[in-house]
């Protein structure tokens, strides 16, 4: 695999030029149609931390920050400098310019308003624990007594602004955080970090029926569980420009049928080719020279329900994993195109160590078998996931392997789609192990740790806890430097082996795939289609 470059964690101004090959404002009057998902939630940022929406809100929206889509490195887009001087205050100036689709100025009330709307607690957002870090964010999301599962609620809270952020005028505004976070810079190009309209705030649903962004495309029309048409904003300030004129995502149940369109150019793009096609290498007698290939940010993983016995067991939760033949699978089941994980931080980010997991992600059927005995389970494991992502075959794979290994049942459960399954995630309705994989938010090891495995994670979906991680995490969190803050973070890693939590199986090298009508398509860093390296044939 060739190396990913990411920005150091220590970077406190970002400066410098993004967009891939092919920048430009250019411009035909073509239509470029790719895969995608029915997005789980409405089009708002701070409530989109899943692939599908997420695919939609990228091009909408440009933040203080992108991230280059061949490195993944930071630039500055919607800010002109992001400065500190103790990684707890962070002046933000904005470039001057800016208009949303709407034709209204992006200020810096339109990021604190966002920002606040998102972390307060009663609106429920996936995105509120990305603001944990700053000054206030406790005061507007007051915790939870007994967890998300749990019968309490959390109380409601006194104010709706976090004190920590301070508009100063039009054009600049002020971070402070509860405590020192180094990362801080390189996050907010997070997609939750989003600026919103003030239309947003004055009529939501009228908001939700035509989404207002600032980005180099903008909202033009929708058909649910069908397709989402967006067209160029000819307006656009950024330097991450398209050539074409509408984006067409299309709604596919399965990427089987998305991959027979795409074979047949009914369909120009999909980011990720079906397992049925990887085998035997299918996929290049298929599309040829129209293949796609990128080293992306992503892990794949099993979670487990720690609300629910016996899975909040750690005994368990080991024996599962070494029943795990990974090697095998990833042989047989994707043509050697993923690469076993040894643990949860992803090979290409700075600050990766090898073997992390240890034995607990080495396949030992005998040792699997010690450790469900100490366990003390004797019933059938149960694993999840939804079967529309190219999911079925590996998953299915996994459990035959936990089966074959421990000598135990394995139920095999399938979800129809990706927004039945996340439902069920997310209401905590989970009873046995499921899918729930990982694609970087931001080029940081502390992204493959903080949002999973911390107590109140935005995507700590199985409500793990451990006071000790936690600790260290925000030891990290506050490192000084760089070199500190990675050290920390992955002496934290270390102690998540002991519980398991998550199951780290793979990361992959992904495989696309483009039709004739597109001379040239990239995948960027972050396994999604890079928009500014589109041209028309």
């Amino acid at each position: 695999m060739s190396a990913v470059a990411v920005v150091a964690a220590s970077a406190l101004v970002l400066s410098g030029c993004g967009g891939g090959e092919g920048s430009g404002s250019g411009g035909t009057e073509g239509t470029v149609t790719i895969f995608n998902g029915e997005p789980e939630n409405p089009l708002i940022p701070g409530n989109t931390t899943e692939a599908y929406g997420q695919t939609v809100i990228d091009p909408m929206f440009t933040g203080l920050i992108e991230y280059n889509p061949d490195t993944a490195e930071p630039y500055n887009a919607v800010a002109e400098s992001i400065q500190t001087t103790d990684s707890k205050v962070f002046k933000v100036k904005l470039k001057p310019g800016w208009k949303f689709h709407d034709g209204t100025d992006v200020k810096a009330k339109n990021f604190v308003d966002a920002w606040n709307w998102t972390a307060y607690g009663p609106n429920a957002t996936q995105g509120a624990s990305f603001f944990s870090a700053i000054q206030g964010y406790d005061e507007v999301h007051p915790k939870d007594p007994d967890g998300t599962s749990g019968p309490q609620k959390a109380p409601q809270p006194a104010v709706d602004k976090m004190s920590g952020l301070k508009v100063i005028d039009d054009l600049n505004f002020e971070i402070t955080l509860s405590k020192p976070f180094s990362v801080f810079p390189t996050t907010v190009g997070y997609g939750v970090f989003s600026p919103l309209p003030d239309a947003f705030f004055a009529d939501r649903k009228a908001y939700e029926a035509k989404p207002i962004g600032n980005g180099p495309m903008k909202f033009d029309s929708r058909e649910v569980n069908s397709f989402i048409k967006l067209t160029r904003n000819d307006d656009y300030q950024g330097e991450d420009k398209v050539k074409f004129k509408d984006l067409v995502l299309k709604v596919y149940q399965s990427r089987e049928a998305a991959y027979s369109d795409l074979i047949d150019n009914n369909l120009d793009f999909i980011e990720e080719l079906p397992t049925s096609a990887l085998a035997g290498q299918q996929f290049r007698r298929d599309l040829g020279e129209r293949v796609v290939e990128k080293d992306s940010l992503i892990v794949q993983q099993v979670s487990f329900p720690f609300y629910r016995k016996p899975y909040d067991n750690p005994d368990l939760r080991k024996a599962i994993s070494m029943a795990i033949d990974r090697d095998t699978i990833t042989k047989q089941i994707f043509d050697g195109t993923r690469t076993p994980s040894d643990g949860w931080v992803h090979p290409l980010i700075k600050g990766y160590r090898p073997g992390q997991c240890g034995e607990f992600c080495t396949f030992d059927p005998v040792k699997a078998k010690e450790y469900l005995a100490r366990s003390g389970h004797k019933g059938p494991i149960q694993m999840q996931t939804n079967v529309d992502g190219g999911h079925k075959e590996w998953a299915e794979a996994v459990c035959n392997s936990v089966k074959n290994a421990l000598n135990t049942e394995c139920q095999f459960v399938q979800v129809t789609d990706f927004n039945e399954h996340r439902r069920m995630v997310n209401a905590r309705e989970m009873v046995g192990m499921y899918r729930s994989g990982w694609i970087a938010d931001y080029p940081s090891i502390e992204n493959f740790l903080n949002p999973l495995v911390k107590t109140g994670g935005s995507s700590n979906d199985g409500e793990y806890s451990n006071p000790a991680v936690d600790a260290k995490l925000d030891e990290a969190d506050r490192a000084p430097s760089e070199a500190q803050a990675i050290e920390l973070y992955a002496q934290a890693e270390k102690m998540v082996a002991q519980d398991m939590p998550i199951v780290p199986l793979w990361s992959q090298k992904t495989q696309g795939g483009r039709s004739d009508r597109l001379k040239t398509a990239k995948l960027d860093a972050f396994r999604k289609l890079d928009l500014t390296s589109v041209e028309l044939a």
